[in-house]
């Protein structure tokens, strides 16, 4: 089942992957307070039971903090974080209940350290990690697996409607999305809970852990500042 705000994309990839056969397209807008309970509602009415969870859904913006609408720094609390935890409350306790099923929560390498410029995008993907790796540790020997996904720079529409691509960032080499899927699933089988796809990012990941942390965040704050006329 795929969940997402716009039916014409959704309606396109159902298509794509298979038809209505084997693909269900929800339109639906997580950030309302009513989605995962008009989800779980769908879900019963159709009599499915969730094995894998997917927590994709996410949305960020550059620039400088001041300088947001609060109406989309609110919206952006609510789709990353607020439907994350949501989702996971209502769909998890059955695969508990099943001793079985799986949860992938999409976080960011983002969330290793502060962005300035990015700054709410990466501190919701932080307590995403956070969040992960505690339901982890609460739900071992259940049989429910649970995996923090940190993918680096994802060709995506995400940086066009973030705005990182007008920053020096993404003029790094990227993985593709089917490359970090790939990656993610094959980690999912060996259980492995922090999941960093590409070895650029992993070796960036770890060399942050030994980097003064005033040094990470101004680097990350000149690779994240809008240049001039980007706007």
């Amino acid at each position: 089942m795929l969940v997402a705000r716009r039916a014409d994309r959704l309606a396109a990839l159902a298509r794509e992957l298979g038809g209505p056969e084997v693909v269900l397209a929800l339109p639906l807008d997580l950030t309302e307070p009513d989605a995962g309970a008009r989800l779980q509602d769908e879900l019963d009415r159709r009599g499915i039971f969730v094995e894998l969870l997917v927590n994709n859904a996410g949305v960020g913006h550059t620039g400088p903090f001041l300088e947001e609408p609060p109406e989309r720094i609110a919206a952006m609390l609510d789709l990353n974080m607020r439907a994350v935890v949501g989702l996971t409350r209502r769909l998890v306790p059955a695969m508990v209940a099943r001793r079985s099923g799986a949860v992938v929560n999409v976080v960011s390498t983002s969330a290793f350290q502060p962005v300035p410029y990015l700054a709410v995008y990466a501190a919701s993907k932080a307590f995403v990690l956070s969040f992960t790796e505690a339901l982890a540790s609460e739900l071992h020997g259940t049989g429910v697996t649970v995996q923090a996904l940190c993918p680096g720079l994802t060709a995506s529409e995400f940086h066009r409607t973030a705005g990182t691509d007008k920053v020096l960032f993404t003029r790094t080499a990227m993985m593709t999305a089917p490359a970090v899927v790939e990656r993610s699933l094959r980690a999912l089988d060996r259980r492995t809970l922090r999941v960093v796809p590409g070895w650029q990012n992993r070796l960036v990941a770890s060399a942050q852990a030994f980097l003064p942390r005033s040094l990470v965040r101004t680097v990350a704050g000149r690779l994240f500042r809008p240049r001039p006329g980007s706007a």
